[in-house]
């Protein structure tokens, strides 16, 4: 088995994209009540987090930071935060590096290159057009600070010479291609729009009678406010001392919403589409157990936290008890202190630790949410099995991840993933389990009650819902142009 590399700072799966918030609530304090939006959003984006605030017809205070929202934000931090709006934003990065520069609010004044209007924004999703745009604004003479797509929104929203940002925004989102949940403020109001597929989730809230919006409504829940609906694909909202107005900017795209939100991203707690996701989660175990019975197994466990529901809707069917087999440390987030040679081989403990004394000499089904290039799974099931466990039959309720995503997700390249060229027989044997299954795209669908023809599921089939995006580029796409300008 090859030396275990240090890779600490993430899960092998998936990486977390980011979460947007965003308030308009003079009677409160709307800078913390911004912090604990994204504090709840926390597991969206962990590489950097900031919040814009303004009093009515004053300048928009941006503060922004790398690390986690508890880390950037101090007491005196939200005091200097004061007003009656607020936008926020955690990231990690899906265009652009993670260089403070990315971090978001993206933050424009008036007469920034050509800017008509002060403006903060946040955004959730990747532009698959963002090169395009990039080029045709820089031949305008429009200057960037960032190579993140955020700006691009922002610099697009910034120079238009409309008088109001939502007759700007109705020019602006139809040329946007891709996906792009986005909050702006300007020093009145803030607005919110969703990409015409509705591919990243974006969900409205109120709060006595004012509204806030949100990536996911458990933002709303850790302040008080109570979820009204989803943002509908292709609509903006604006939040201001009239309360709240809706205009549909794009009509008639289909519907694309991330089937993978169901899967891992989003909070358990939280709804999307109608969905409560521990519920969703726990029913893609049932039905992973109907599917893929391990009938000689006698203990089912989870990869925590990810694997927790599904393990135990797996245990519920299949009529098997279940346990923690594998003990997660929830403190490790990111490290960026390498554990050094002798420490090295035991690097995955210090996020998971076997317990022997539940695992030995049981066969075992081990319950996880995906697979993307295996690393983790492999170190996973060889510690089982120092542990003592008889047999490891994986099982993963999600289908095997293929293809990468444009649209908000880093999920490596084709090459990388383990699945790709692989049967799960093959899989199996190289993660080193006695066997392995996965749910199948079907079993996801009779789990979130919901369809293909309004999700999309391209990260499993290959099949893109938007038109130009097998020749979309990578996240870094802007740092090889901007590092010769």
């Amino acid at each position: 088995m090859p030396e275990l590399q240090p890779s600490l700072d993430e899960r092998d799966g998936p990486r977390d994209e980011c979460g947007v918030f965003g308030i308009y609530a003079p009677e409160h304090d709307v800078s913390r009540l911004a912090y604990f939006g994204l504090f709840a959003l926390q597991h969206r984006g962990q590489e950097s987090a900031g919040i814009a605030a303004a009093d009515r017809g004053g300048y928009i205070i941006t503060q922004r930071a790398l690390g986690l929202v508890n880390q950037v934000f101090k007491e005196h931090d939200l005091r200097a935060l004061a007003g009656d709006l607020a936008i926020g934003h955690v990231r990690y990065s899906t265009t652009g590096s993670n260089e403070w520069e990315n971090s978001q609010p993206v933050h424009r004044s008036a007469g920034q290159g050509g800017g008509n209007r002060e403006l903060a924004l946040a955004h959730n999703g990747n532009l698959i057009n963002a090169v395009e745009l990039h080029a045709e604004l820089r031949a305008q003479g429009v200057q960037f600070t960032s190579t993140s797509d955020s700006e691009i929104i922002a610099a697009l929203l910034s120079t238009h010479p409309a008088d109001r940002i939502e007759d700007a925004a109705a020019e602006v989102v139809p040329r946007l291609k891709g996906a792009f949940s986005t909050v702006a403020m300007v020093r009145d109001r803030v607005i919110a729009f969703r990409d015409p597929a509705g591919l990243r989730p974006l969900v409205l809230g109120q709060l006595g009678d004012r509204y806030c919006v949100a990536s996911e409504s458990c933002a709303f829940d850790i302040i008080g406010a109570t979820y009204l609906r989803d943002v509908q694909p292709g609509e903006m909202v604006t939040l201001s001392e009239k309360g709240i107005s809706s205009r549909q900017l794009v009509e008639g795209e289909r519907e694309a919403f991330c089937v993978f939100e169901y899967i891992y991203f989003a909070r358990p707690d939280s709804r999307m589409n109608g969905t409560l996701l521990q519920a969703a989660r726990g029913r893609m175990g049932e039905i992973l157990a109907r599917e893929a019975p391990a009938p000689d197994a006698d203990l089912v466990i989870a990869v925590p936290d990810s694997g927790n529901a599904a393990a135990r809707g797996f245990a519920r069917a299949a009529g098997l008890p279940q346990d923690d087999g594998l003990i997660k440390n929830r403190y490790v987030a990111r490290t960026f202190i390498q554990p050094g040679q002798e420490l090295r081989k035991h690097g995955l403990r210090m996020k998971f630790n076997p317990l022997p004394e539940i695992v030995g000499g049981r066969k075992l089904v081990v319950v996880d949410d995906s697979i993307v290039r295996g690393n983790t799974t492999r170190q996973i099931v060889q510690m089982l099995r120092d542990a003592g466990a008889a047999e490891v039959h994986m099982r993963i309720s999600a289908p095997p991840i293929k293809h990468p995503c444009h649209y908000g997700i880093d999920m490596s390249s084709r090459e990388e993933m383990i699945a790709h060229g692989r049967t799960p027989e093959e899989v199996a044997a190289e993660l080193g389990a006695d066997s392995l299954a996965y749910l199948s795209l079907e079993g996801v669908y009779e789990a979130v009650r919901g369809d293909r023809a309004r999700h999309c599921d391209a990260c499993f089939s290959g099949e893109y819902p938007l038109a130009g995006t097998h020749d979309a580029q990578s996240k870094d796409a802007f740092e090889l142009p901007l590092a010769k300008v």
